[in-house]
């Protein structure tokens, strides 16, 4: 841990998101029009007091954008919203990957001179999740298109795909990550198929909540586990940063 506050700011995130989904079940609107803003500052606040990397912040904030557009029924700050969401994907995509091959290199040196076994049932392995993804996305966009305004239609397929990519690259870095991959295609799909108009559950915002708030800590949880799996034990008994 970076800072002394870390364990206080995660209390805080908690705090925030038990009001927020308290206000919701409540039907209180303005609790939750003061809660929503405050999660993802909250946890971006924690992931840097571990030293978390600045992609997983900046894709926290960009949620957070996305978190006060949508504030706002109004269709331009839907989008403009969609679109904060996509940067923060964009920032997952780009760590994961970074994570992935800093992995992969760290595998391939410790394996080096080693035989292969069962590469090509690992290979299979490895496509499985990726079809499961790519079916399904298919599946969701065919279904939602005929229900969606006309205009959000190409946006609304354009983002799912970015979804998607970022939730089966989250799963590379272990079931942490995939989980929050998982619970962030859920919101995002119960957000659509309220906008598409299908039949809801009751009280839908606060399964989106949920679901969403699940997602992005688990996802921030999944990377800053990584980091300290990497790091050395710890020599003079005090912390250790979860980053270089």
């Amino acid at each position: 841990m970076r800072g002394p506050g870390g364990q206080t700011l995660l209390v805080g995130f908690g705090l925030a998101a038990a009001v927020d989904l308290g206000s919701l079940a409540a039907g209180f609107t303005p609790g939750h029009t003061v809660a929503k803003p405050l999660l993802m500052p909250l946890l971006a606040a924690y992931v840097h007091a571990r030293g978390g990397p600045r992609l997983l912040i900046a894709a926290l904030l960009c949620g957070w954008g996305g978190d006060v557009l949508l504030l706002s029924d109004a269709e331009p700050a839907f989008l403009a919203g969609m679109g904060c969401f996509a940067a923060g994907h964009v920032c997952y995509l780009v760590l994961f990957g970074k994570r992935a091959r800093q992995a992969s290199a760290s595998h391939g040196a410790a394996d080096k001179g080693s035989p292969v076994v069962g590469e090509r049932g690992s290979r299979a392995r490895a496509l499985r999740l990726p079809a499961v993804y790519a079916l399904a996305l298919v599946v969701a966009v065919a279904g939602l298109w005929p229900g969606l305004p006309a205009d959000l239609r190409v946006p609304v397929a354009g983002y799912s795909a970015l979804l998607t990519a970022m939730a089966c690259s989250a799963a590379r870095l272990g079931a942490v990550a995939g989980a929050g991959g998982a619970l962030f295609v859920l919101s995002d799909m119960l957000i659509a198929t309220g906008v598409a108009e299908w039949p809801q559950l009751p009280r839908p915002d606060l399964w989106i909540m949920l679901t969403y708030i699940a997602a992005q800590y688990l996802l921030a949880r999944g990377v800053l586990r990584t980091l300290e799996a990497e790091l050395p034990a710890p020599t003079g008994g005090g912390p250790v940063p979860a980053t270089p």
